[in-house]
């Protein structure tokens, strides 16, 4: 049995309990080129008993040595970075050098700033006579997903591995590749049998086993508000705590005194990147209703600039989507913003030119957008942009607060104590004034039914913890 085809369960490459073949597509060619087995009810519970007995002594391990597992986890990290992106790359056809600096590169930066944060953090404190101390939740049961595949693993892996905490890690069948060298890195580093262990598998049996099984403590799941809800109902028997980032449909507002050209083709830049299929992306951007004219010209020219091509290839600056589902949807949507008479500015249904086999989206600009239409609500997760004119600030505030998400939102504008009033309005986890550079050390997480909990840095150690109470701990 290939290794592929191995789940890594007590610090060891295990087979599954009843193998259960899965194909591994590249999008950028529909061609299969690995296969992983898909794992069972069985398969969980091994893993979990096996974290479960880890935890009673890594669970009592000190903040150093945890800083000193951590140290070793980045340097092998650091020298696994190429295979970490030709496998991001294959697998989800992400152009290579951008799976290598960025889908690698953030991943390097979550477990090099949760180090940082671990070295300082205060586990426990005097309050009068009481001493407040932080302890990790337990056995943690991870979910991932396909898009920002080490963003999100190692976003859940580092605050899990600072806290004390075990964890049973089941990335996206979709992208399983980079999971698997994540596990040798894990191991190559000496975790600690048990401490991490990888099943892969599908929501619908190891994700929803994840969610409802009693030994584990916490279940971290990122992907769609759908599948969120599903595993909140999962988790609610056994009282786990349920921590999710899940969906978005960010507002832009770029008021009227900036450069629009410089702010338009960030715009479009932001919203385009990882081929559309970021759940924080500025996909709907509000301009004002005179200026629309002049925006969707300065979109168009932004969106014609990228050259959608394969992963591999020299040149690409956007490549496919990830499989032929997201494919389908992305289509469906768009052809809903053309049946619902939003102004096609450029890109359009099917495959750029010269493009006959991969799951290849034309970039795309809608103007003339109205609130009610599906391109203005739902989430795409590809390479689409709605323009939605607004008469005033009030009315630009209030349609971007119309809406289920709550993920993110962004700003631009030359006056920054407007930006500072109008970031204080909008109910996101996020909100990005004039395009700040990503930084590791913010909180990251949603309102609304974008999620709960924060993510990154002391935030994200944070939600691995529980709060204890000692009264009476010192005399009066």
């Amino acid at each position: 049995m290939s290794k592929n085809c191995l789940f890594y369960i007590d610090g060891a490459w295990v087979e599954p309990a009843v193998p259960r073949d899965f194909d591994v597509v590249d999008p950028s060619s529909e061609e299969k080129f690995a296969s992983i087995s898909l794992g069972s009810v069985a398969d969980v519970n091994k893993a979990v008993a096996a974290a479960s007995r880890a935890f009673r002594a890594f669970g009592s391990t000190t903040p150093a040595e945890r800083v000193e597992l951590l140290e070793r986890v980045v340097a092998v990290y650091r020298k696994r970075s190429k295979d970490l992106g030709l496998a991001v790359s294959r697998e989800m056809g992400a152009p290579r050098q951008f799976a290598v600096d960025l889908q690698v590169g953030i991943g390097a930066a979550h477990l090099e700033k949760m180090t940082e944060v671990l070295r300082t953090y205060a586990f426990e404190y005097r309050k009068g006579s009481a001493m407040i101390v932080k302890e990790p939740i337990g056995v943690v049961g991870m979910i991932t997903p396909w898009n920002w595949p080490l963003n999100q693993i190692t976003c859940k892996v580092a605050p899990a591995l600072a806290a004390g905490c075990t964890m049973i890690l089941k990335p996206s069948e979709i992208v399983p590749l980079d999971a698997i060298i994540f596990a040798e890195i894990m191991d190559e580093a000496g975790v600690p049998a048990g401490v991490f262990n990888l099943v892969n598998g599908d929501g619908p049996t190891v994700g929803a086993a994840l969610a409802a099984h009693a030994q584990v403590d916490m279940i971290s799941f990122t992907g769609s508000t759908r599948a969120g809800v599903l595993v909140a109902k999962a988790a609610a028997d056994t009282v786990k705590r349920v921590h999710q980032e899940l969906g978005g449909k960010s507002a832009n507002i770029p008021f009227p005194d900036v450069d629009f050209d410089a702010a338009v083709t960030k715009g479009v830049s932001g919203c385009y990147l990882n081929s559309g299929q970021s759940c924080n992306a500025p996909t709907r951007m509000f301009v004002p209703a005179d200026r629309q004219d002049e925006v969707m010209a300065i979109a168009k020219r932004a969106a014609e600039a990228y050259v959608v091509g394969p992963a591999d290839a020299a040149g690409t600056t956007m490549g496919p989507v990830v499989s032929q589902t997201q494919f389908d949807k992305i289509q469906s949507l768009i052809a809903s913003g053309i049946e619902e008479r939003a102004t096609l500015v450029t890109g359009g249904l099917g495959r750029p030119g010269g493009l006959n086999r991969g799951y290849y989206v034309k970039p795309t600009v809608f103007g003339n957008v109205m609130p009610h239409m599906r391109i203005a609500r739902e989430e795409i997760f590809g390479p689409v942009l709605s323009i939605i004119p607004y008469q005033t600030t009030e009315q630009a505030i209030e349609l971007a607060e119309d809406t289920t998400y709550g993920l993110a939102s962004y700003v631009q504008t030359r006056d920054l104590d407007q930006a500072r009033r109008v970031a204080r309005r909008l109910r996101t986890g996020n909100v990005h004034i004039n395009y700040p550079a990503w930084d590791a050390g913010v909180a990251f997480g949603g309102y609304k039914q974008s999620g709960n909990g924060r993510e990154y840095a002391e935030f994200g150690l944070e939600d691995f913890l529980e709060i204890k109470g000692i009264l009476g701990y010192a005399a009066e």
